[in-house]
Order: C-alpha cells, then sequence, then structure tokens
C-alpha cells in the first residue's frame, strides 16, 4: 500500500510546545496502527521556544492517552520545508496564514516547480471539528489540553483516511 519514500506530513502551531507536537504524536500513532508509510513532524511559525521540549501540561494529558511527546523539541517553520514535506497542516487560522505567506517566500526563494507541500487546516476533513480552530491550551486549565487531544484524535483519524487514498495512488 506504500511506496518506498514516506508520505511527510509537518504539524504547526505557533510555538510548537503544544498543539503541534499534540498532532504530530496523535497522528504519528494512528498511522503507526495503520502501517502507513508516513514520516510526521512538527514546527512553529514563531521562533519562541527552539529546542525545548513541550510543555508539561500537553505532556502529562498526551502520557494518559498513551502518547509519548517528552523526545520532541520544538522548531522554527522554514522555507525549505515547503520542499520537504508533502502535507502541512496548520492548527488554527492565523498560523495557517502565517504558513501561506512563508511558502510565498518559498516559491521566490526556490520557484513554485520546487515546492511538494499541501496547505491546508488540521480540522479541514474532521467531521466532528469541522474547519474548527484547534484552540492554544496554554493559557488554560487542564480542559483545554484535554480538548486538543480530543480534537487532534478526530481529526488525525480523518487524515489517516485521505493519506491512504494519496498513498494508494502513488502505488
Amino acid at each position: 500500500m506504500s511506496s518506498k519514500t514516506p508520505y511527510q506530513v509537518l504539524c504547526v502551531c505557533l510555538g510548537n510546545i503544544c498543539r503541534s507536537p499534540t498532532a504530530e504524536a496523535v497522528l504519528r500513532h494512528l498511522c503507526d496502527a495503520e502501517n502507513l508509510n508516513v514520516m510526521i513532524d512538527s514546527a512553529g511559525t514563531s521562533n519562541y521556544h527552539p529546542g525545548k521540549a513541550p510543555d508539561s501540561r500537553s505532556q502529562q494529558h498526551a502520557k494518559k492517552r498513551g502518547y509519548d511527546l517528552s523526545a520532541l523539541r520544538a522548531r522554527q517553520l522554514q522555507t525549505q520545508d515547503f520542499k520537504k514535506f508533502d502535507l502541512i497542516l496548520a492548527m488554527d487560522y492565523e498560523n495557517l496564514d502565517n504558513i501561506q505567506h512563508l511558502m510565498h517566500r518559498a516559491q521566490q526563494e526556490f520557484g513554485a516547480a520546487a515546492l511538494r507541500a499541501e496547505v491546508a487546516l488540521m480540522s479541514q476533513h474532521d467531521c466532528n471539528f469541522p474547519e474548527q480552530e484547534v484552540p492554544d491550551p496554554y493559557y488554560g486549565g487542564s480542559e483545554g489540553f484535554e480538548h486538543v487531544l480530543d480534537q487532534c484524535e478526530s481529526s488525525s483519524r480523518a487524515w489517516v483516511e485521505i493519506i491512504k487514498m494519496k498513498l494508494e495512488a502513488k502505488v
């Protein structure tokens, strides 16, 4: 069902310490469960937390559901990412705009033909959270981190089905 080259997905939020590492871990878990040849990473549109581990609250809530975020480290989205990744998933509309702005810079830098990335909202195909932003839980309580997990699980299940179709088309 999969080709030799992995399908590459990048999950993106603002700081890369709450939402996008959670989305990375959840999507990786679901893709691995389906034996899909997919490589998943995460990044932030800002450079607020380079090299830092995910927020301890994100790690704690994710661990309760069986997701380990401890090895992940924050990094900033780069123009080269548009050449490397097949799919870049934004957690919210502001980051979607920032990603599209950086993609325009990547087109100027490398030429449009050199870019591979499709850019989409994390919840674009999600029936439970249709085109809704994954809210930033950073300044809230534990319910915010649980909501992020709920929404990332739901949206990731929808993306797994889309990715399966894309991989089948590559074969």
